[in-house]
């Protein structure tokens, strides 16, 4: 994946093979902390969606790389989490921190890959299950900068759009509605709002959930 800052981004993957990657709610939530973790420091996130088989993020792209530091979670033990300049981690796991690691950073893409890497140990012990669990790379689509993507459609491995007149405006907006509208269009539930795992409660105004930033959202997004 590569990622520029000042860009939004589609960002999926689905389980190996097509199997369940989140079984139960608690995967579910647990996914949600770990995005807190390794998503928010790096991006605004504009839109998520978690289905059974695999998951869709919209984010807009603040910085590529950031600094780490020594860390220690609420049960005491030491990990290594990314250090904002504006302040400690924003993760309800870093209660305190040590000392700067000198010269040592961490890229949105590494971020990503521990993110996964963490929830899919997760789930192995509890399932009880060896092997990948998410597909061996993730995608990440520029909405923003055209120059990779066609005019005509806009294209993801779960389905395609057809027919943008405006691409560099239209695909941030596609893209949003794709996102939240996937639980109805896969016959997981009759309206959107019936789907607890996505951010579209929030839009709705049926949810104060704070993973989505809809002040910064409002400027390529029309939700009102």
């Amino acid at each position: 994946m590569q990622f520029e800052t000042g860009h939004i981004f589609h960002i999926y993957n689905r389980g190996n093979n097509r199997d369940t990657v989140f079984y139960c709610r608690k995967n579910y939530l647990f996914f949600l902390e770990k995005m807190k973790i390794y998503i928010q420091p790096y991006a605004d996130i504009f839109a998520w969606c978690l289905m059974p088989n695999h998951f869709h993020l919209m984010v807009y792209v603040n910085d590529i790389e950031l600094p780490i530091k020594k860390m220690i979670d609420k049960n005491g033990k030491e990990f290594v989490g990314v250090d904002k300049s504006a302040g400690p981690s924003s993760s309800s796991e870093a209660l305190a921190q040590s000392e700067s690691l000198a010269g040592a950073g961490r890229t949105f893409n590494n971020s990503i890959g521990i993110m996964l890497r963490s929830y899919t140990n997760a789930v192995q012990k509890q399932e009880n299950r060896v092997g990948s669990l998410f597909q061996r790379k993730t995608k990440a689509v520029c909405l923003t900068d055209i120059k990779g993507l066609s005019p005509s459609y806009f294209n993801t491995a779960f389905g395609t759009v057809f027919n943008l007149n405006l691409p560099e405006k239209d695909y941030p907006q596609v893209c949003f509605n794709y996102i939240h509208q996937n639980p109805v269009a896969a016959g997981l539930v009759k309206v959107a709002d019936d789907w607890e795992y996505s951010s579209y409660l929030d839009y709705a105004g049926l949810r104060s959930g704070t993973l989505v930033n809809k002040q910064s959202a409002q400027a390529y997004i029309n939700f009102g």
